[in-house]
């Protein structure tokens, strides 16, 4: 069986599914569980969207189980030949015809072509014997029936193949089929379970595509990404051409021809009349988003649609509304690098003569028909780029901005254009170009502020890629040895520094930016290149960032007082006041006012989303994320966790990936779901260099102990955390260590390391000042009273749990309130302990802290409490699989509904809800509810 992307034969299949794992699952179940009764399911999708992977994978688990497997695949040049697929699909059973009756064997035999026909076949004395001929061998063997391109059978044998899929019932036999398209194929039987394949999101797009042998990167790579629209078959085929050589132009830079992409949809196109071969070319070289009109008129065609009908009889293209729409991606490669040059340059230029009106596709088009420098042409992508970048369209005005640098005549401007490209191309998230592209301006110029232009973007791009030591030299390199004349080049710089100094927790970092932040001017300046620097507001708020970041303790929440004017803005802001509105989310994320901080942030991602800025958001993730997950709102942490992971995959950011799966990991190990300690090994030690990515490894770090602590390893747990701070009780990271303090006196406390732990303790104490944060001085009342002075432990205690502004971090205080509540049992205060264990027991019930719940509700217990859990649960006597079909029925799905996911018939869900309802005491569906509290 032919491979499609993201699966292979043989060995290791079922593993490089990249995207389609929930599908694999699925199917495997679906195998598995037809070992015992007969399963069925269709699977739809365009050409290339891993169909036949999926089938190849469902044969791998097969033969692993010890099924015997068949196999069919539709053939279109054997449509017309009556049982051709029926007699592939049964090849391999030629001995066990023996098995059958004669007038069943000679039925087969006769429709195979084995024996001459010497009357006519009864078609449903044929029928029957492929039914008895799979009953049987079933019987002694499970089978796997694997039938693909259904939509090219033969009608013969798909009507054989309907008859006997709609009797078997009780037999071992399972039936996986697959079609192109999105509804099933006229002939099939009705009714079958249905999974159909759609583009892969974008997170796994990125993924195969970083699979793929020397996979593309900078501005191919998401060139790629964009093109393939998620198609699987598309990111292999358009790698494979970037390997081949690229060939730019096109809109969207569409890439050489393949011979697999030729065989595919070329002869189709050739076969076309030459007037539709034309029109196909001109949609081909004009963007998704042009007129049918502008194309038909480009072309010379008028207005006769029937010039199209070839194109879509062939189903190639398909006329919606007036847009033409390609039904592969590769359709359109194929039209376009299939055309002669000069065919290809006269499409562009009568594009460009009809867009009269449309100024930034005409400057594209005149772009993409030039042959050498042009002035004009530079100036009108640039335009056009300024126009697009304020409509948040970064990759595309920095994709235009590069096109225009290639084609200026003049060295200075080419290093301008190539300069503005850098910040497009930062802000649209794409390291590895941003990385080309700085090096072409440095090449090119030694003016500081085009330089600085430069830097800007690429110092960020560094830091999200995690090069943290060269995004710093970058930064102090345009700073110090010939600063920018212009100021507001100086301040975007300098306002790059916080990122790197949090990520990095270098304390050279920190100290260039108490540096630099006293030279900062803030002056009006309306030629600046930055937009987001148009109000002296935002300026103030980018240097008071700096000011915070260089030293949180003694500035930071004396800067948010001052910045802090987010009621000024609204949803409809412009770049400047999201710029600003960020300034202050970050300033109080380091002056430990979480609230705030998540507030400012939430509005900040809402409006990033829509203007589109990629580096902003960024750098700001983590930092919002650990802050949801303090604030208890972990609900809504796993949904940026959820957009962290695909913004990481899709633009290759290795440093932010690793610091979302270490948040995934500690989240999932603080609601209990690590109690065997797995969760650590989706850890990777590895990814990013961890000496210049400390805030990274802290991460790493917590997630590991936190998931240790779940599993009851507490001396895992407690050497983790160690690692947060020297021998000589310095921190790892200036700002993330100390906010580990609790945790890390937590896991001495139950190790027995009072003494080793007590100097670190005193020293944070120390590093924060006599005028700690709420937070900070929570934190080491808790600390102190697990690990000071005996004498003062109560005073402690009391001072972390009494403070009403603890209730902003609440994990932090039922944890705080536990311990002390454990302290107090076993100085045999139980009725003391009481109060302080339900409120702590709430708590961790409403965030959902399984482990720490049955923790607390134990302790609970032990004081003379009487607990409701104490009662048996109903649900403990039922089977696994009935209480899966409990739950979701209690959720309001139907029996049919169950059935579809759980791979099993309506009745069969009906026969398990009747025996246990007396199981649980109930008589009705609707009383299910009231077993669960989390529905």
């Amino acid at each position: 069986m032919e491979e499609l992307p993201g699966g292979a034969a043989g060995s290791g299949a079922r593993l490089s599914l990249v995207g389609r794992e929930a599908e694999l699952d699925q199917i495997s179940r679906l195998v598995t569980a037809g070992r015992t009764s007969s399963r069925a399911l269709l699977l739809l999708g365009e050409a290339g969207t891993g169909k036949t992977s999926l089938l190849s994978a469902a044969v791998e688990v097969a033969r692993g189980l010890g099924t015997d497997v068949l196999i069919s695949e539709g053939c279109e040049g054997e449509t017309d030949q009556s049982f051709a697929a029926l007699h592939q699909l049964l090849l391999s059973l030629r001995a066990d015809l023996a098995g059958l009756p004669p007038h069943l064997r000679e039925a087969l035999e006769t429709a195979f072509g084995v024996i001459p026909a010497t009357r006519p076949t009864d078609s449903m004395l044929l029928r029957i014997a492929v039914l008895t001929l799979l009953a049987d061998v079933s019987r002694r063997r499970p089978l796997l029936l694997i039938v693909d391109d259904v939509q090219f059978f033969d009608r013969d044998s798909l009507d054989v193949l309907s008859f006997v899929m709609r009797r078997l019932a009780a037999e071992p036999v399972t039936v996986l089929l697959a079609a192109r398209g999105l509804t099933p194929p006229e002939g099939i039987v009705t009714g079958l379970p249905v999974l159909v394949l759609g583009p892969l999101d974008s997170g796994a797009a990125a993924r195969l595509l970083e699979v793929q042998p020397q996979a593309p990167t900078g501005r191919a790579r998401l060139d790629v990404l964009e093109q393939a629209a998620g198609n699987p078959l598309a990111i292999i085929e358009l790698s494979r051409a970037f390997r081949g050589g690229t060939a730019y132009g096109l809109p969207g830079s569409g890439l050489s021809q393949t011979l697999r992409i030729q065989e595919m949809f070329a002869a189709q196109l050739r076969s076309l009349p030459a007037a539709t071969q034309r029109l196909v070319l001109y949609a081909a070289a004009a963007s998704d988003h042009t007129e049918l009109g502008i194309i038909m008129k480009a072309a010379g065609a008028g207005a006769d649609l029937d010039l199209w009908a070839p194109a879509e009889d062939a189903g190639l293209i398909a006329l919606a509304g007036d847009r033409v729409a390609f039904r592969h991606p590769l359709v359109r490669t194929a039209s376009y690098q299939g055309a002669p040059m000069h065919q290809r340059q006269q499409a562009h230029t009568d594009l460009a003569a009809a867009l009269a009106d449309q100024p930034a596709l005409r400057a594209w088009h005149l772009a993409a028909a030039a042959v050498g420098p042009d002035e004009s042409v530079a100036a009108a992508l640039e335009e056009s780029a300024e126009a697009v970048e304020l409509r948040s369209g970064f990759f595309a005005a920095a994709r235009a901005l590069e096109r225009a640098a290639e084609v200026s005549p003049s060295e200075a401007d080419r290093a301008r254009r190539y300069a503005k490209a850098v910040r497009a191309a930062s802000n649209a998230g794409d390291t590895s170009w941003v990385r080309e592209l700085y090096a072409k301006v440095a090449a090119l110029t030694q003016d500081a502020d085009v330089l600085g232009v430069a830097a800007s973007g690429a110092s960020m791009a560094l830091c999200l890629y995690g090069n943290q030591r060269e995004a710093f030299h970058v930064l102090s390199s345009a700073l110090e040895s010939e600063p920018p004349p212009a100021p507001r080049t100086a301040l975007v710089l300098a306002s790059i520094l916080p990122a790197v100094a949090i990520h990095s927790g270098l304390p050279e970092v920190r100290l260039f930016m108490a540096a630099v932040e006293g030279g900062l001017e803030i002056v009006d300046d309306s030629d600046s290149p930055f937009p987001e620097l148009a109000r002296i507001e935002t300026c103030d708020a980018l240097r008071a960032v700096v000011r915070a970041s260089a030293d949180p303790v003694a500035e930071a929440a004396l800067l948010l007082q001052r910045t802090r004017q987010a009621d000024a803005v609204d949803a409809a802001a412009g770049i400047t006041d999201i710029t600003r509105l960020s300034a202050i989310a970050g300033i109080a994320w380091l002056a430990d006012e979480s609230d705030v901080c998540v507030e400012s942030f939430r509005r900040t991602y809402a409006m990033l989303r829509a203007y589109g800025s990629i580096a902003l958001a960024a750098t700001t993730l983590a930092p919002m994320t650990t802050a949801l997950i303090d604030t208890g709102r972990w609900s809504e942490a796993d949904e940026q966790l959820a957009e962290i992971s695909t913004l990481a995959v899709v633009h290759n950011m290795r440093a932010l990936e690793t610091e979302a799966t270490a948040l995934r990991v500690t989240l999932q190990a603080l609601r209990g779901r690590s109690a065997d300690g797995a969760a650590a090994t989706d850890l990777n030690w590895n990814r990013v260099d961890l000496e210049e990515n400390r805030a990274t490894q802290v991460w790493l770090l917590r997630a590991a102990a936190t998931a240790a602590t779940a599993a009851g390893d507490f001396e895992g747990a407690y050497r983790h955390l160690r690692q947060l701070f020297d021998d000589d009780s310095a921190p790892l990271h200036y700002f993330l260590s100390p906010r580990s303090v609790a945790d890390l006196a937590t896991a001495a406390h139950r190790t027995g390391r009072h003494q080793d732990v007590a100097p670190i303790v005193a020293a944070v104490r120390e590093a924060v000042g006599p005028d700690p944060t709420t937070r900070m001085t929570l934190l080491l009342h808790h600390a102190e009273a697990l690990v000071g002075e005996a004498k003062n432990t109560e005073q402690h205690f009391r001072l972390a749990v009494v403070n009403p502004a603890a209730e902003q971090w609440p994990l932090a205080r039922a944890q705080a309130r536990l311990h002390y509540a454990q302290w107090l049992r076993r100085r045999r205060r139980p009725l003391d302990a009481r109060a302080l264990l339900a409120a702590a027991l709430e708590t961790f019930n409403r965030l959902g802290a399984d482990g720490l719940a049955d923790e607390a509700r134990a302790e609970l217990r032990a004081s003379g409490v009487a607990m409701a859990s104490d009662t048996p649960d109903p649900l403990s006597a039922l089977t696994a699989q009935e209480q899966q079909i409990v739950r979701m029925a209690a959720r309001g799905l139907s029996n049919r509904e169950i059935g579809e996911q759980l791979l099993l018939s309506p009745r069969t869900i009906g026969s398990h809800l009747y025996r246990v309802y007396p199981k649980l005491g109930v008589s009705s569906r609707h009383q299910l509810r009231d077993f669960f509290d989390d529905l």
